[in-house]
């Protein structure tokens, strides 16, 4: 099949490209663009650009997932992040049958609180606060029987106490289905923008957190039980971050450390992937479970890991609300907890004739119904 030899051409892509081991964090601006948008995203390990569930928080992942399966669904969540930080994530979806264009609109926010503020020397000169903000605007197409895809447009902004950012980007994604085999594969290129407005405007412009990632889902047919991989940071190959406590000195008398002849193969190969998988209890309840490798290598100890790179989650399909819980180990100083409520708006309440000429209350069935 076709979506075999681009998923074997894309993983061979990524081993010839020799670009230096960096961390994968803090290098580039709106780094939270990289986070989850939904409790049901976290327990699958962060990313997921493939899963057929019906979840509005996946079409934001992954624009062509956008679909009329899900036309007015309004996904909202507000969790406290670590360290007084507070996160919001709102989505919705509408799907606009004259142009048989499904839409999904976006919204997530950071409040990062209150800092001191202080010069070099120590003295204090008050507070100031910092946030971050971005919405985004996604629409997708059919194209023949198995195919869908779709683009979303962003505007991110950044506010650091006087000084700020702000940033155009564009998700590009592209999506498989095959309705017999229960397969899903999906490519995604995200945030690939410019920046519209600087933190220091005499500084050269600060790179965007662009991904190029690969998801594919499998679903058996006689067991409910999903089967899930996502790859990411396709474009280069070493993302391990080059730690000085795995250099040697071979100089007896000193002088410079050389790398350890280690060449961390496995290590290097799996912190592209993230492994999940989800068991369907009827249709009422999910339980998730999710493996990010990279997560474990750049935030376990090496003394102890833990449960580093692990997260679990619960679902709850209801008639007219979902309810999902996640739970996401980044440390062994503690694990994150969030929780998000989906509603299906036209169940809730109605429109009555306005209702009827925006097809509110209409109800196109899901594609993937038997996933």
């Amino acid at each position: 099949m076709q979506w075999k030899k681009w998923t074997g051409i894309a993983l061979l892509a990524i081993g010839f490209n020799t670009a230096n081991g960096q961390v994968t964090g803090g290098q580039h601006a709106f780094e939270f663009l990289r986070l989850s948008n939904a409790p049901h995203i976290s327990a699958l390990g962060g990313i997921n650009v493939a899963s057929p569930a019906p979840d509005i928080a996946f079409a934001l992942q992954n624009p062509a997932l956008m679909r009329p399966g899900l036309h007015n669904q309004l996904g909202v969540n507000y969790n406290n992040y670590y360290s007084g930080i507070h996160l919001m994530n709102l989505g919705y979806g509408y799907h606009a049958e004259k142009i048989e264009t499904s839409f999904a609109l976006g919204v997530q926010y950071l409040n990062y609180g209150s800092f001191v503020q202080t010069d070099a020397a120590g003295y204090e000169y008050g507070d100031f606060k910092a946030s971050d903000f971005a919405i985004n605007l996604g629409a997708s197409r059919s194209y023949g029987q198995h195919w869908r895809y779709g683009t979303t447009l962003k505007l991110a902004a950044s506010q650091l106490g006087a000084t700020g950012a702000t940033a155009f980007l564009a998700d590009v994604g592209v999506l498989y289905y095959d309705t017999a085999s229960l397969w899903t594969v999906a490519a995604v290129a995200k945030n690939m923008g410019f920046m519209a407005k600087r933190y220091n405007p005499g500084n050269p412009a600060e790179p965007l957190p662009f991904d190029l990632q690969i998801g594919i889902t499998k679903r058996f047919r006689h067991v409910p039980f999903r089967l899930m991989a996502t790859i990411h940071h396709l474009y280069t190959w070493n993302i391990r971050y080059d730690n000085p406590a795995d250099r040697t000195n071979p100089n007896l008398f000193g002088g410079d450390t050389t790398a350890s002849e280690k060449s961390y193969f496995a290590d290097k190969l799996f912190r592209h992937f993230i492994f999940a998988g989800e068991f369907l209890i009827g249709k009422r309840i999910g339980v998730s479970a999710g493996y990010n490798h990279l997560r474990r290598g750049e935030l376990g100890l090496k003394e102890r890991q833990a449960l580093a790179g692990f997260s679990f989650g619960l679902a709850l399909y209801l008639d007219k609300i979902q309810v999902h819980y996640a739970r996401s180990y980044y440390h062994v100083a503690g694990a994150y907890n969030e929780i998000g409520f989906n509603f299906a708006l036209n169940k809730l309440m109605g429109l009555g004739k306005t209702g009827d000429n925006i097809r509110w209350n209409a109800d196109y069935g899901d594609i993937f119904s038997n996933y």
